[in-house]
């Protein structure tokens, strides 16, 4: 075995042109899916890869902060739903005239339709008081988990799931439900399932919510406001 202080590096290189290929269909095809799913169950070893390829993303001090509430009861998925649609209401209110109209009009999940729930978690303690790379930014370790929900989602996209990210709901309520400590912070529910069709364009530029900005738009040179040559 490799002592722990010996370097075990290995060699890098660019993937094959076939193997790029895929990375970036993967990106560029991910949908938020909130409507589209099939009742057909997730098979174990599909989940357990999913799972593996989130615990494979990068994270703050290597602390791995997340955990996975896998759920497929369908009582506690009406609870989610339940909690969802109070907030939801509350939601619709924070719109005015023609845009509230819209907001009703969206479907914006799919907790019943997906065959399987995961509530997604962020333990800030993992890692103890002091964290290397979040002693001046405490929010790192959140931004470590919605690393892992990418991962995810890409590889999701990969086997053909679908996933949805729930993000209407007062935490309280999913905690209060699922039994999750205090000081554990709940990052994502997501709806997954397989899918037979997903939208060529995202859902919401589709339906005329918002479009994709020009990314010539968002890209500075140097400072802030310099626009990129």
């Amino acid at each position: 075995m490799r002592p722990l202080n010996e370097a075990a590096l290995v060699a890098a290189s660019a993937f094959s042109e076939d193997e790029r290929a895929a990375v970036y269909h993967a990106i560029t095809t991910r949908r938020d899916v909130r409507n589209e799913f099939l009742p057909d169950p997730l098979p174990e070893d599909v989940v357990g890869r999913l799972l593996e390829a989130a615990h494979h993303a990068p994270s703050v001090g290597f602390m791995q902060p997340w955990n996975f509430i896998l759920v497929r009861d369908a009582e506690k998925r009406r609870a989610v739903w339940n909690a969802f649609d109070r907030a939801n209401r509350e939601a619709a209110l924070m719109f005015e005239g023609e845009r509230r109209d819209k907001y009703r009009s969206l479907k914006l999940e799919g907790i019943m339709t997906a065959p399987l729930g995961i509530c997604v978690t962020c333990d800030p303690t993992r890692g103890g008081s002091a964290v290397l790379g979040r002693t001046h930014n405490p929010r790192m370790d959140s931004y470590s988990t919605v690393c892992a929900i990418q991962n995810l989602w890409l590889a999701a996209r990969a086997e053909g799931i679908g996933i949805g990210w729930v993000s209407i709901y007062h935490e309280t309520d999913l905690k209060e439900i699922f039994g999750i400590p205090d000081h554990v912070e709940i990052v994502a529910w997501l709806c997954a399932g397989y899918v037979k069709e997903l939208y060529e364009e995202p859902e919401l530029a589709v339906k005329g919510w918002r479009q994709r900005l020009p990314i010539e738009e968002l890209v500075f040179a140097e400072q802030w406001g310099e626009r990129s040559r």
